[in-house]
Formats: structure tokens, C-alpha cells, sequence
């Protein structure tokens, strides 16, 4: 919950923003789940590039654990809180905010929502297997070393 006071203009405006950021987030999610495989068969080398592929599986392990917690997105606990704070009972708003809304915020128990997040979470760990990410391995200076001795080994100064 916020503490600080805003005005009703300046909370409405932030919950807007978090809107925003949560659709990025969900498309982002989305996205992964179809990119990696798609791109896996299509060669497309981006897709097991290593830090959107590591970002990608946490952002869903965030939403599987919260979700498994029973706990709602606290993205949505943010809007809400900001809608309240603007003084918006629920969703009333402009057409493609409360169109967004009502595709986004689905009236299901959260079972089911556990379930289809925990799901989501095991196929792109599925994805992570099946397709993975292509990370490098910083070398240590002992490697190097180590490696440059073997390479020059039997070989006279």
C-alpha cells in the first residue's frame, strides 16, 4: 500500500503507467513463449540469447510463485490501490483502458489462474531444456593461463 498522499489526477495518471507496464510484461511473457520455439526451428540465433532468455524465465517464475502463494501480481495490487486512491471504484475509465481491463484482469478463481501460471512456468522450463539459451562463461585468468600453458605445451621457446 502507498503512504504518500496524491492528488486523484497524479494516482489516476500512475495507474495508468502501471497498466502499461503490466500489458509490457504480459506481452513480453507471451512473446517468450512463442519466440523460443518458432525461432528454435526457424535457426533464429537470437532466441537463445542468454540474458532475455534468463529475464524471461524469471519474469514468469515471478508470476507461477505468486500465483502458487495466492497472492494476485502486485502490479495489479498497485492499479488497484491507485485506482482507489483516484477515486475510481473499479475499471470505469476510456474505452481502450477498460478494454485492456477486461482482457487483462479475467473473473476466474485463482486456482486456475495457479494452475495455468505454474503450467506456463514448466513449459518455458520445458523451452529452457529443449532450446537452451546459449551463455557464456566468463573465463578466469587462471583459465586462461592455464589453458595458454596446455596450448604452448611441447613446443620449444
Amino acid at each position: 500500500m502507498m503512504t504518500a498522499a496524491l492528488s486523484a489526477p497524479v494516482a489516476l495518471d500512475l495507474s495508468r503507467v502501471v497498466l502499461g507496464v503490466h500489458l509490457a510484461v504480459i506481452a513480453f511473457n507471451l512473446f517468450g513463449l512463442v519466440a523460443v520455439p518458432v525461432g528454435a526451428w526457424r535457426g533464429w540465433r537470437w532466441v537463445r540469447g542468454c540474458a532475455w532468455r534468463v529475464a524471461h524465465l524469471l519474469a514468469l517464475a515471478v508470476v507461477a510463485a505468486q500465483a502458487a502463494w495466492g497472492r494476485a501480481c502486485f502490479l495489479t495490487v498497485w492499479q488497484s490501490d491507485l485506482l482507489q486512491r483516484a477515486g475510481r471504484a473499479g475499471y470505469a475509465a476510456g474505452l481502450i483502458q477498460t478494454w485492456v481491463d477486461r482482457v487483462v484482469y479475467w473473473n476466474l478463481p485463482l486456482g486456475f489462474f495457479t494452475a495455468l501460471y505454474l503450467a506456463v512456468w514448466i513449459y518455458a522450463l520445458a523451452l529452457w531444456w529443449r532450446v537452451p539459451p546459449r551463455c557464456r562463461r566468463r573465463r578466469s585468468p587462471a583459465d586462461s593461463s592455464a589453458s595458454a600453458a596446455s596450448s604452448n605445451s611441447g613446443r620449444l621457446p
